[in-house]
């Protein structure tokens, strides 16, 4: 049986892990058995940059807090080699993610994600990893806005010149 301390140390863990995972908007699972170190650096520094934390948990720990949080559908992804990533961005790690997924498609598998409260699959997370990011797409809102604005305001100009001729 496990000393009290041990135990003590993985309870601490699995609440630490459920405050990440109440605040995140998604969390997705991923099989790295195979990829080499140099690469795994790689992929961790451009997560950090897109402000998504990766790291391996082990499974146990992981399972009570996805338990603990209502994530239930993931527990049967959590087989084998799994690394976690989260973040509060639901694009940014699908992005990153399939990049990888598709450079080392024998050594690093997407397993499954949780997004926005639903389980999603290796093809949802594909075609969420093809949609710009969420700066990207308020950028894109903000200028389909100015379009129809700035043809509003071309609208009523000619208007008030066409007034000012008669």
């Amino acid at each position: 049986m496990a000393n009290a301390k041990i135990i003590e140390e993985k309870k601490a863990a699995v609440s630490a892990l459920v405050e990440k995972l109440e605040k995140s908007n998604a969390v997705v699972l991923v099989d790295y058995r195979g990829i080499n170190v140099a690469d795994d650096t790689a992929l961790r520094k451009e997560l950090r940059e897109a402000n998504v934390e990766y790291k391996v948990i082990k499974n146990n720990i992981m399972r009570h807090a996805c338990e603990n949080v209502g994530m239930h559908d993931l527990v049967e992804d959590l087989v084998g080699t799994v690394a976690v990533a989260i973040s509060e961005d639901e694009i940014a790690p699908c992005r990153v993610l399939n990049k990888y997924a598709s450079q080392y498609t024998d050594k690093f598998n997407i397993k499954a994600g949780f997004i926005d409260g639903q389980k999603v699959d290796l093809a949802m997370i594909r075609s969420l990893a093809k949609l710009p990011g969420r700066e990207g797409l308020i950028a894109q809102v903000a200028g389909s806005f100015n379009g129809i604005i700035a043809s509003l305001a071309r609208g009523l100009d000619a208007v008030r010149e066409q007034k000012e001729s008669a």
